[in-house]
């Protein structure tokens, strides 16, 4: 009987308490380490548009904002925020490259650009343009290549017809290591798209004469012996000023080429941040803000814009490509 129990109790041992042999190894299987796993969902940031994350319109940079300019801010911010039932607030940034700087970081949603400003907010794709400003129920403007009818420089603008007779390469191939007369470091008219134009036809010139405006170049060019050559927008030869001067100034002066209209004046863009169904409801809202009195008042102080048109990316190529072939640096370019 003892011999029976002992052999049960064993048996029962056996059954609880496996034994494991290790042939040939002294080593034993490690514990795995307990690992964990985090279950954190990222938070998404809330909507645009609303009192937590209101839309931001930027207003024009000024580092002493005027009381015309902060009413004029509040008056589009209430009429967008009634209009789109969006919770609306307005910056003023002091500079144009504290603006650009705004926009790429989504410190601004809505804001009227430059030319050269919203370039370099596109180098980084950024913004969008949405509206931009007209003159006369146009978007852009031209510029032109002037020189005294003495010079014995051949022009291809055909006045008549008002166009140009060849093509940009044939026409300034003429001013190789000539000296021209620039309005200002910054004109898009007046400098900078004649650069890159001359530029890209790999016409080299000696060292410039920058004078601050354009009836400065036509004077300049009249009187011969300061330069060459030089190139205004579209037509400062006809300033009142000037004529009263030089009566025969358009006599004097002879176009040799016109830049197409292809330089814009401002726009309005919205940054990237903002959806796409967001879009086309701020655009609404800006264009009926400027069918008011009120509302055309406020854009003129705040931005500038006596008119305003519909505008898309693509219509600044050209512009881009002119200024990017002046080889200019675009942060020197804007305030």
């Amino acid at each position: 009987m003892k011999k029976l129990l002992l052999l049960l109790s064993l048996a029962i041992l056996g059954c609880s308490f496996p034994v494991q042999l290790n042939l040939g190894s002294s080593t034993s299987t490690p514990t795995p380490a307990l690992t964990s796993t985090s279950t954190q969902v990222p938070v998404a940031p809330p909507e645009l548009g609303t009192e937590k994350n209101p839309l931001i319109i930027a207003l024009a940079p000024s580092i002493k904002p005027s009381a015309e300019l902060i009413a004029a801010g509040n008056v589009i911010a209430a009429f967008v925020e009634k209009r789109t039932g969006y919770k609306v607030v307005t910056n003023i940034p002091a500079t144009q490259n504290d603006l650009v700087e705004a926009l790429d970081k989504g410190n601004a949603h809505v804001a009227s650009l430059s030319p050269f400003a919203y370039l370099l907010a596109r180098e980084n794709d950024s913004v969008t343009a949405v509206l931009a400003s007209a003159h006369e129920n146009q978007m852009f403007y031209g510029a032109q290549f002037i020189a005294n009818r003495d010079s014995n420089f051949i022009s291809y603008y055909d006045a008549a017809l008002d166009e140009n007779t060849a093509e940009s390469a044939e026409a300034l191939a003429q001013f190789l290591d000539k000296k021209p007369c620039w309005s200002d470091t910054t004109s898009p008219s007046g400098y900078v798209v004649p650069l890159g134009l001359l530029n890209q036809a790999k016409v080299q010139i000696r060292s410039a004469a920058f004078l601050e405006g354009h009836p400065s170049v036509v004077r300049a060019v009249y009187a011969e012996n300061i330069c060459d050559f030089g190139a205004t927008f579209i037509d400062a030869r006809q300033s009142a000023t000037l004529e009263a001067k030089y009566p025969d100034v358009m006599e004097k002066i002879v176009v040799i080429w016109r830049v197409p209209k292809m330089i814009p004046y401002e726009n309005i863009s919205l940054s990237k941040l903002v959806p796409i169904e967001m879009r086309r409801v701020i655009q609404r809202a800006f264009i009926d803000l400027m069918l008011t009195p009120e509302g055309k008042t406020a854009i003129q102080t705040a931005y500038g814009m006596d008119e305003i048109q519909i505008a898309e990316d693509a219509l600044y190529a050209d512009f881009a490509l002119y200024v990017k072939d002046s080889g200019l640096n675009l942060t020197d370019l804007i305030k």
